[in-house]
């Protein structure tokens, strides 16, 4: 199993990305896993025709127990399964929080045993100031790391601030740097 982990600053083109990449390997035959790791939600949206799964954290706030295997997530385009880590109610909680809840939830479940996908794609909020987005870099979760940017300063700052996160936990054998994925926005000097 292969898992990757899509980041970059908001707005950036990441979930787009990651659901394409998502889709063009179950495609060719491979059986995907996309989790979206914002409080948005909206990574699987494509993949799911326009009908959002219930994020983790919306079902842990509606429901006095945790979710089932049945309700963690849905099988959308060619197959993928689509889960969503959502996040708390506005202003009263950390987002992180929601991603590791839902890892923490997945590891439980043994969602992985059970689907046995080939590839892991998690589309990650580029803010890895806090501890929570960057589980995937640091936990074991994903083993490459993509980093969608333009030539825009803002996102080359994000990259550079994830690139940075991804570095600091070098020494210990996770997740690495593997590539940029250019979403060209025309800016001047831009490659």
């Amino acid at each position: 199993m292969r898992k990757f982990a899509i980041y970059g600053k908001g707005g950036i083109g990441k979930s787009t990305t990651t659901a394409n990449v998502s889709a063009a390997l179950a495609s060719i035959g491979k059986k995907v896993v996309q989790i979206g790791c914002d409080p948005k939600a909206d990574s699987t949206l494509n993949l799911l025709h326009g009908e959002p799964v219930m994020p983790v954290m919306d079902y842990y706030r509606q429901y006095t127990e945790g979710p089932d295997f049945e309700h963690i997530g849905r099988e959308g385009y060619g197959g993928v399964f689509c889960i969503e880590t959502g996040g708390p109610t506005p202003g009263l909680g950390c987002a992180g929080r929601g991603i590791i809840a839902t890892f923490d939830l997945i590891d439980e479940l043994e969602v992985f045993e059970k689907l046995s996908p080939d590839v892991v794609m998690y589309d990650v909020l580029g803010d890895v100031v806090c501890g929570g987005f960057s589980a995937p870099i640091r936990d074991g979760y994903a083993d490459e790391i993509f980093i969608v940017t333009s030539g825009e300063k803002m996102a080359l700052y994000a990259a550079a601030n994830i690139f940075k996160a991804v570095e600091n936990f070098k020494s210990r054998g996770y997740a690495q740097v593997k590539g940029l994925i250019l979403n060209r926005r025309n800016v001047d000097d831009e490659y």
